[in-house]
């Protein structure tokens, strides 16, 4: 765990972070909810603020006063055991609070959250909490990144959010096959650097040999698939996945489009053409595992992928994996409302591991478990074969 003066320093970072990601934006943009899986930015700024002052001023502040006593009701997510909440898909319905209240609120938080660190000697389990609270804004930074790109590629002027982020660095190395010896292994959190709870518990496991590509599958590669009709194929679809291609007329990548005969792709920095050799991206596991059996081989389970990782570069894509996402053995949720962060959340998903072009600094470890439901592909998902 950080001393409390390097969470300080964490704190503080982080909020800037949150704050310069959103600088880019106009004020309109801080509304739009165009689908139930992207909440506007303007709601990202303010649950992360009432998560610090829900969890740490509330419980470890003496005489708190809360800003309004609307902000849990309005910026509560998920967490049923704190009270009544805004639905999630009403988001978008929020004119009010105004983006210029929220950057008070979280001003007033801030100041609250600074004034505590800096004033008192806080208990190991507060400053467990507050560390919690950084990380927890973290993962918000990168679904901010995945928010505003979904906003801004489905306006029919796919403006640009920022020229200066970079989603589609090129593995600029020849494709080799990692070869991992069958045999008994152990996975999980071992060091005392933070992580999440679904990721102790650390354990044995059997694993088959297996090779492992050293590259993520490209935007080239993936081009084969789609002009081979691999969209059409049957034959390649869970019977569940085909139904979401479908029903969903899928017939590419995520953003995704074909201008004058030449293939595009709406980036954060507007809409540009193709580049064949990045890794291709905004993929759903449905597409992941077609493309796999389209190619004869198969994704890697969680384990093989955190064996491996050491043996091939990651971070630029959250790499979706073959494991549904359940939990480790001996496996205990947090007491409280904290325990509704990860547990309750292991059914009918997959696994994703690495970090992408989006996660925040001193965010990623080779331990971390993402998950997503299978269909979901805005964000910044990819994938790399097993044979």
């Amino acid at each position: 765990m950080l001393s409390q003066s390097e969470l300080l320093h964490l704190f503080k970072e982080t909020r800037k972070d949150s704050e310069n990601i959103c600088s880019f934006l106009e004020t309109e943009d801080y509304v739009v909810q165009p689908i139930v899986d992207v909440s506007p930015p303007k709601w990202h700024l303010g649950h992360t603020t009432w998560f610090f002052e829900e969890f740490v001023l509330k419980k470890y502040a003496e005489d708190h006063t809360l800003f309004d006593e609307n902000t849990a009701f309005v910026f509560n997510s998920y967490y049923e055991s704190v009270g009544k909440k805004v639905v999630r898909t009403d988001r978008g319905n929020l004119s009010r609070p105004t983006v210029a209240w929220i950057y008070k609120f979280r001003e007033y938080v801030t100041t609250e959250i600074i004034r505590l660190l800096e004033n008192n000697t806080l208990s190991k389990e507060a400053l467990g909490v507050l560390e919690i609270g950084c990380h927890h804004e973290k993962q918000h930074q990168e679904l901010l990144y995945a928010d505003i790109k979904y906003i801004l590629g489905n306006n029919p002027l796919m403006p640009e959010y920022n020229q200066q982020f970079e989603e589609n660095p090129v593995q600029d190395f020849e494709r080799e096959w990692v070869d991992v010896a069958e045999g008994i292994y152990e996975i999980g959190h071992t060091s005392e650097d933070f992580c999440y709870d679904n990721e102790l518990g650390v354990h044995k496991i059997y694993l088959h040999d297996f090779s492992i590509s050293n590259k993520l599958v490209t935007n080239s590669e993936y081009m084969e698939f789609v002009e081979a009709g691999g969209y059409d194929d049957v034959l390649l679809w869970h019977a569940e996945a085909w139904d979401w291609v479908n029903t969903n007329e899928i017939k590419t990548p995520f953003y995704w489009h074909k201008i004058e005969n030449i293939w595009h792709q709406y980036t954060l920095g507007g809409l540009k053409p193709l580049n064949p050799d990045a890794p291709v991206t905004h993929i759903s596991y449905y597409e992941a595992f077609a493309y796999a059996q389209w190619k004869g081989m198969r994704l890697p389970t969680e384990q093989e992928w955190e064996i491996s990782q050491k043996d091939f570069d990651w971070g630029s894509r959250w790499e979706w994996t073959e494991s549904s996402y359940s939990p480790y053995p001996n496996y205990q949720k947090a007491d409280g409302a904290l325990g509704e962060y990860n547990g309750k959340f292991m059914v009918n998903q997959k696994v994703l591991r690495g970090a992408s072009v989006a996660t925040s600094s001193k965010h990623s470890r080779y331990t971390y478990r993402n998950f997503f439901h299978p269909q979901l592909r805005w964000q910044f998902t990819g994938f790399r074969l097993v044979k």
